[in-house]
């Protein structure tokens, strides 16, 4: 697969975590499903990034997420 791909999902995914960390904090339970997403998703972004050395940066986030909406809609 492309490494756009499993960067823009990588960040999706980690992202998503963010609210199940709140989530679980508010309920006073453990933050499983937010462990398991940090850890898929920057597994996903760890790969992206050791597949493409120096091609990712806070700069290029944009650019990478549209050039892969781009990819899959055309």
């Amino acid at each position: 697969m492309d490494p756009d791909l499993f960067f823009v999902i990588g960040l999706v995914v980690t992202g998503l975590a963010a609210p199940s960390i709140i989530s679980a904090f508010t309920e006073g339970r453990g933050p499983r499903m937010a462990v398991a997403l940090l850890v898929i998703g920057g597994g996903m972004v760890a790969y992206a990034m050791n597949a493409r050395p120096n091609a990712y940066g806070f700069d290029t986030i944009p650019d990478v997420f549209v050039r892969v909406i781009a990819q899959y809609i055309n």
